[in-house]
């Protein structure tokens, strides 16, 4: 099986081509978010340095969120495109759970996490069961502070995985747990990503496959707050 790994969630875009027993290519940027601009072409020459045509992939496997609503709708829309003109699968993976396989080998929980601004965090927890990264709790977004009021609790060793770990290294300096990766561990890898797409099983629907958001856009929070005040 021969997999295209989309990647546009947040700042990080990444793209790879894999099959079941090797990454042919990855590329990964980690700089600017002009992901509109940047994605097709990445993929086109990815493919192309690989050897492979779009007409010998058999599955798209796309990052399908948390993270942001612009590179969010990029990334699937271009994934759900492909994946109906060119009559192949596609499948979605958690973005965090794609940052979780950062700490496959550490002894105790994996915490990835994005900024979703305001003191909020789009987070996951995550632990190694013979081989896989499998959730302890659902992916969600809430105050970092709560997060870690509720991660306190444990005494397990948690691995914090983060590309906005900078914004939070102080706060988790107090966090007796704490332990922290190296920049290369924070950032999600999209060979990774299409391992994880391959495992999947493939969308019933594509044209019904929708981002994971776990929160509402603002403008449509906005509506709502003004429906409910009218």
């Amino acid at each position: 099986m021969h997999v295209l790994a989309i990647d546009s969630s947040n700042l990080v875009m990444g793209v790879a081509v894999a099959t079941e027993d090797k990454v042919l290519g990855e590329l990964m940027t980690n700089s600017k978010k002009n992901h509109s601009e940047r994605l097709m072409p990445a993929i086109s020459r990815l493919l192309e340095d690989v050897g492979i045509g779009p007409e010998d992939l058999d599955r798209i496997v796309v990052a399908k969120g948390p993270g942001s609503y612009t590179g969010l709708r990029i990334g699937i829309t271009i994934a759900k495109m492909l994946a109906w003109t060119l009559k192949k699968e596609l499948a979605g993976v958690s973005s965090l759970e794609v940052v979780a396989q950062n700490g496959r080998y550490f002894n105790g929980l994996v915490a990835p996490f994005f900024d979703a601004r305001r003191g909020q965090v789009f987070a996951g927890l995550y632990q190694n069961r013979n081989g896989h990264m499998e959730p302890v709790m659902s992916d969600r977004l809430l105050l970092m502070e709560d997060w870690l009021a509720e991660l306190e609790k444990t005494a397990r060793p948690i691995l914090f995985l983060s590309n906005d770990l900078s914004k939070w290294q102080e706060r988790l300096k107090g966090f007796p747990q704490a332990h922290t990766g190296s920049p290369a561990e924070r950032v999600p890898r999209a060979g990774e990503l299409a391992r994880l797409g391959i495992e999947k099983e493939p969308e019933s629907d594509i044209h019904h496959f929708l981002p994971t958001y776990l929160r509402l856009a603002e403008a449509e929070a906005n509506w709502l707050k003004r429906q409910r005040q009218e």
